[in-house]
């Protein structure tokens, strides 16, 4: 009978063991594929999950929203000007079955496709368009990266470009670019305020020729700034009419 108990309990410890080794714990993040025998069974958790060692395997995916850097990626542009470019990719995996089975590591392959992608797409634009629209070229890199890694079971949720990088030569270039369009702008913004105030003139001048009064009236306005000044000398001219006028006692026309 003894013989019998201790020939027992290396089996009981033995059952033990495979039952504790067989018991998982996945966070609510996390799934587990199941391989039985080599081929793919099913997608379990999260929670708790039963993989019998020697006949199942489990391989963990996270669900997780995963942030990428891109490496700096040397881009020619459409204008043929050499830059830096470096983005950050967020995707997460969406069908755990397609992101073990279809690719070999979706981390890598999804880096790789993002550093391609990005030179592809950036390469089809000229630089003043890379540097103006960025929010246009980050939703064409997405939606590429989207379509191309659907397959794998990763939705790509938003590309975000980081910086790009110009040479020295290059941002003296655009800075030179950017002095001229600000003084042709000044120029151009000049020449309608001289235009507005010809305009102005014009418009004066004819309704003052309408009413000669009027002329005298702003004539002698004139003299009250002038005299105003604090000046040892003034200078008084009085036009011709208007010392004929006051010259004529019956402030007619004069005669012939």
């Amino acid at each position: 009978m003894i013989d019998l108990q201790f020939g027992l309990a290396p089996l009981f410890l033995l059952l033990i063991f495979l039952v504790v080794a067989s018991i998982k714990i996945l966070r609510e993040y996390e799934r587990g594929v199941i391989f039985l025998l080599g081929r793919f069974w099913k997608v379990k958790g999260p929670g708790l999950v039963i993989v019998i060692p020697g006949i199942q395997q489990m391989v963990k995916v996270d669900l997780r929203v995963v942030t990428m850097d891109v490496p700096s990626q040397d881009v020619i542009s459409r204008d043929n000007v050499s830059v830096k470019v470096n983005a950050i990719v967020f995707f997460r995996v969406v069908d755990p079955q397609k992101a073990i089975i279809q690719v070999e590591n979706f981390l890598v392959a999804t880096s790789q496709l993002a550093q391609t992608t990005l030179r592809a797409v950036l390469g089809k634009h000229e630089l003043d368009e890379m540097l103006a629209e960025r929010e246009r070229l980050n939703l064409d890199v997405q939606q590429i990266l989207d379509a191309q890694t659907d397959s794998w079971g990763i939705k790509v949720a938003n590309v975000e470009i980081k910086h790009i990088d110009l040479n020295e030569s290059m941002v003296r270039a655009i800075a030179r670019q950017a002095e001229a369009e600000r003084e042709r702008r000044a120029k151009v913004i000049h020449a309608e305020g001289e235009k507005q105030a010809a305009q102005s003139l014009l418009e004066a001048a004819q309704m003052l020729s309408r009413e000669p009064a009027a002329m005298q009236l702003r004539y002698l306005q004139t003299l009250t700034q002038v005299a105003g000044d604090k000046s040892s000398t003034l200078v008084f001219p009085v036009p011709v009419d208007l010392l004929s006028k006051l010259m004529r006692p019956d402030g007619g026309h004069a005669r012939d």
